[in-house]
């Protein structure tokens, strides 16, 4: 369930950033950027931040 909700929190953050990049200003990239190398490196090591977030959350 939780992998649910991560993927669904980085798809609009991806998402959300892109727009900012094609409206606002092109270093929202760097953003995009960040959350793919997160997504990337949580597939090898299995650690990621969000789902502590979101466990603290109560999110089960």
């Amino acid at each position: 369930m939780i992998n649910r909700y991560i993927n669904a929190i980085a798809g609009t953050f991806i998402l959300i950033s892109l727009a900012l990049a094609h409206w606002v200003n092109p270093n929202w990239l760097w953003f995009t950027a960040f959350v793919g190398a997160n997504l990337f490196q949580s597939a090898f090591t299995n650690w990621c931040l969000m789902s502590i977030i979101l466990k603290k959350l109560g999110v089960k």
